[in-house]
């Protein structure tokens, strides 16, 4: 190799965005940043559409927007420019199929006519055999006569990459040397019969002129670095100036599968509708086969670029934890200012018509935020737990309005309402000291037995923020003509 630290570190993220970007996407796009910041180096990104009947431009906007939402900025790509454009594969066809061309003057590859119901026929047949399936190199020495005749037959070829004899042989940042044999790598197509280009063609290529230094990418695709360097080869570049590769591990659910919509919620979008924080998102993703290398669970982001090195990159798998990222964002959550948290709520509140925006109703969000700050770890819990400041009359759902229907409960709500009807200084320590006198002194209940039907009378649950404070919020007549309501 080179001596890296005399060229600038360049690293890309290079989705295919089909759909929004998952789990995995994130966690390589993060640390495809971290390590360029840490460098003090650059992070290309670059999409690969060439399928466009799957790569939208409505996900390649989402792509775009969950960047930027999650604090990975880029310094070549999409919307920023750069020297190596243009960043989108999908404008870089003639580049391929040039390169493709000179591949085959050079003759590293070379055009195969084979048909599709041909090849599926021989790999049944290797199968068959008890040999592994791949191209058999039928096409690698065709004579004039064959290839007139495949030509008459109005055959469009693919165009194939000729892999030498010998091996592949590469260092891994992660996992150390690795050796792919070429018997089992097989020749490989470059190029479609309809002069589009494959995966291996369009990323080598682009690698190489974007000048990308590291490629940080998943275990899925250790497999296609030997097509990926066959192609470096091709295109002349040196040994010392190949990309050095380093494979994450997988990211898998909790029953040791790789993570899939089957054993757990893969789309960003997902977490970020149901309230994590970016900050977040990004932290419990580093955690997920790197370590800062202490003990430390709740790491910034500048300290994530501090820190961060490739070699702390573990080879195992990792294994996704809900639990764990919901207590990462909690304890984001209780680290906001007010302002911050009432900015970062407040869409939640609105988009759920829980509010409507009003000045008069974000200050009362504002004044209810400090009392849900220890209790939440999602964003989206704000919505159940503030909406009954902003209802007339609250609606029980079936439990709690059997329980607010019992006896028992008719007979605290009724003593509440007698104790709290003389209050007038409308305070939460008030409100606390007249229910205490009334309920737990007067009639002798458990603090549980005493507060559970007030607060479902009041709130319409029984999971609400500190009842005393919530009631001091809501107000003295709303209070009270609430616990009118609930004595039938």
């Amino acid at each position: 190799m080179a001596d890296l630290a005399k060229r600038e570190i360049r690293t890309r993220f290079a989705p295919s965005p089909t759909g929004d970007l998952h789990v995995g996407n994130i966690r390589t796009a993060l640390f495809d940043w971290a390590y360029a910041r840490h460098t003090g180096g650059k992070l290309i990104f670059r999409i690969e559409d060439t399928d466009r009947e799957r790569v939208t431009d409505e996900y390649i906007a989402r792509a775009i927007d969950t960047l930027k939402w999650l604090g990975l900025n880029w310094d070549e790509g999409p919307e920023v420019g750069g020297s190596y454009g243009p960043y989108l594969q999908s404008q870089r066809l003639e580049i391929y199929s040039e390169w493709a061309n000179t591949f085959l003057k050079n003759g590293d590859a070379y055009n195969c006519y084979c048909s599709t119901e041909e090849l599926e026929a021989r790999r049944e047949a290797q199968r068959q055999a008890n040999q592994a399936p791949g191209y058999d190199g039928k096409c690698r020495s065709l004579t004039g006569e064959e290839i007139s005749r495949y030509q008459a037959e109005g055959r469009k070829p693919v165009i194939r990459m000729r892999m030498p004899d010998g091996e592949t042989r590469f260092t891994d940042l992660i996992r150390g040397e690795v050796v792919f044999e070429h018997k089992y790598v097989p020749d490989f197509v470059l190029m479609r019969a309809d002069g589009s280009p494959l995966y291996t063609l369009a990323v080598a290529v682009d690698d190489v002129l974007m000048k990308v230094t590291h490629v940080l990418r998943g275990e899925d695709l250790l497999s296609s670095t030997p097509r990926q360097i066959r192609v470096y080869q091709a295109m002349g570049v040196a040994p010392s100036d190949y990309p050095e590769f380093a494979h994450l591990p997988f990211v898998m659910g909790t029953d040791n599968a790789k993570l899939s919509k089957r054993n757990g919620e893969v789309s960003i979008a997902w977490y970020r509708e149901e309230g994590f924080l970016p900050e977040a998102i990004c932290n419990y993703l580093a955690l997920l086969g790197w370590s800062p290398g202490d003990d430390r669970e709740n790491i910034t982001m500048e300290e994530l670029v501090q820190l961060f090195t490739i070699e702390r990159v573990n080879s195992s798998p990792a294994r996704f934890d809900m639990k764990k990222l919901e207590a990462i964002n909690g304890d984001k959550i209780r680290a906001l200012s007010i302002e911050d948290f009432l900015e970062r709520a407040l869409p939640f509140l609105i988009t759920s018509k829980a509010i409507t925006g009003s000045d008069a109703q974000v200050s009362l969000v504002k004044k209810a935020l400090p009392i849900i700050q220890e209790r939440i770890v999602r964003l989206k819990e704000v919505i159940p737990m503030l909406s009954f400041l902003f209802v007339d009359q609250v609606e029980f759902d079936a439990n709690s309005g059997a329980k607010i229907g019992e006896a028992d409960a008719q007979k605290v709500v009724a003593a509440a309402l007698e104790s709290l009807e003389p209050v007038s200084d409308w305070s939460h320590t008030h409100i606390e000291t007249a229910l205490r006198n009334s309920l737990i002194d007067g009639l002798g209940l458990k603090p549980r037995n005493a507060f559970g039907p007030v607060r479902i009378a009041i709130t319409g649950s029984h999971i609400s923020p500190p009842l005393f404070e919530s009631m001091e919020l809501l107000g003295r007549e709303r209070c009270l003509s609430r616990l009118k309501s609930a004595i039938r």
